[in-house]
């Protein structure tokens, strides 16, 4: 899944200000906002209760993650405004057969709660650098960071400049505006809540993509423009033409390099510290392990929308509609912003439209911070400031909070191009790989 992301050609025409788009994006905010700050509330009171290590909680939310809220949290980590639109993307522009993200990343969490769920949460590691640490010592093992660091935020400018090109659509307003009120609410309500505000934004989040995609999608097979999705000649698997769209082709000379995909997907989708940082979040082995498995069939489930909403945008009649023009590849990666606005009634399009805005930040929170709780326990304690209290950790965890989301950001604002930045993140999750396959044999001793 890339969703290949790039800046407005020459001559395209520039998006007007679309009010029920740009209110919609606010309400949603706000109430993801109000939950991150409730949920630090929720941090203070069970602080004031116990005595204990205050950046760990921010951390790691108590080792208090319950099935419930674990779930949600797991799964909402790798469904983000990518996810959702890089896969409708895919099945429009390739079809069925070379949409691999939803499966791949589904089998990555099943081998990541087979495999690496139960030592790392049997041993109460912090981050997935702990057990590096441990085996060659905190300077060595603290070099480990760099690789983690480059795909974790690479990921997070991919997503944020995702965002901005998608609600250049939703709601009229540029690219850098857009990303900047994004990474800005992601990151204050993280500052304080740290996991528990990530945690219980992720279940709003997660709520917000089903309900909202789920509930539009009635409203779209009906609309006039739209022929019929499940017409036989696109959706047969073996049809009379060369090939149906829908389920798309496989050339033996690009077996290859669907295996490629395939392999990065399944095992690049475990060495990241948003996939650890739940697992050792859990309140229990048990509970780390079971979050995977659910979490894996979530993120399959979670796929279903978006593949049927590229399955619409691919019988839709788009010069009939209010968009006025042919549907070209260029608009390919907005597919799911763009049905949503053209095809469907105002008040469906304000639920659908604000639910894709919410949904890239459920994975942007996540990296960020994760990058900063590697780079605040493994780099500034391990090594520069071994008697640093739990105070000064929990603030330099804060301030490395401000930095990455400012990094992140600078990127997503510069660099123009998404699919550059997810090709490196490819090539860095190649290390990670070896990262984390070191992780699996350390705890195992």
């Amino acid at each position: 899944m890339d969703p290949a992301t790039e800046p407005p050609t020459e001559g395209e025409v520039e998006q007007k200000l679309n009010v029920v788009g740009m209110i919609g994006m606010i309400v949603f905010y706000l109430i993801i906002f109000l939950a991150g700050i409730l949920a630090n509330k929720a941090l203070k009171r069970k602080s004031q209760r116990q005595t204990s290590n205050k950046s760990e909680d921010m951390m790691l939310a108590g080792r208090d993650i319950n099935y419930f809220v674990g779930v949600f949290t797991m799964t909402a980590t790798w469904v983000g405004g990518g996810y959702i639109n890089g896969t409708a993307e895919a099945i429009i522009k390739k079809g069925l057969v070379w949409c691999q993200a939803p499966v791949g990343y589904s089998i990555s969490l099943l081998l990541g709660g087979l495999f690496f769920a139960k030592k790392m949460r049997t041993k109460k590691f912090v981050t997935m650098l702990d057990p590096l640490q441990q085996k060659y010592g905190d300077p060595l093992g603290a070099l480990f960071y760099i690789p983690a660091f480059s795909g974790e935020i690479l990921w997070s400018a991919s997503i944020l400049a995702a965002l901005g090109t998608s609600l250049r659509v939703i709601c009229g307003i540029t690219d850098t505006a857009s990303i900047i009120a994004s990474a800005c609410i992601a990151m204050t309500y993280t500052l304080f809540g740290g996991l528990y505000s990530v945690a219980f934004t992720d279940v709003f989040q997660l709520i917000c993509i089903f309900v909202g995609l789920v509930f539009a999608i009635p409203f779209m097979t009906v609309n006039s423009h739209v022929t019929s999705p499940l017409r036989t000649d696109n959706v047969t698997l073996f049809p009379d033409a060369e090939y149906s769209p829908f389920f798309g082709k496989l050339k033996p000379e690009d077996g290859g390099l669907w295996v490629d995909y395939a392999i990065m997907l399944m095992f690049g989708g475990i060495p990241w510290q948003a996939y650890f940082q739940r697992v050792l979040s859990a309140r229990d082995v048990s509970v780390a392990r079971t979050l995977s498995f659910i979490a894996g069939v979530g993120c399959l489930l979670a796929a279903i929308p978006s593949i049927i909403i590229g399955l619409i945008a691919m019988n839709t009649n788009w010069e009939a509609t209010d968009y006025g023009k042919a549907f070209t590849p260029q608009d390919y990666k907005l597919a799911v912003p763009m049905t949503l606005l053209h095809i469907t009634h105002p008040a469906v399009a304000f639920i659908g439209l604000g639910a894709v805005s919410a949904a890239v930040m459920s994975s942007t929170d996540s990296s960020i911070l994760g990058v900063s709780t590697m780079f605040t326990r493994n780099v500034f304690v391990h090594v520069f400031y071994r008697k640093a209290s739990d105070r000064v950790t929990l603030w330099f965890l804060r301030g490395t909070v401000i930095v990455n989301t400012c990094i992140a950001m600078l990127i997503a604002i510069f660099v123009k191009t998404v699919y550059g930045l997810y090709l490196i993140c490819r090539y860095v999750t190649l290390t990670n790989m070896k990262i984390q396959y070191d992780n699996w044999l350390c705890a195992e001793r």
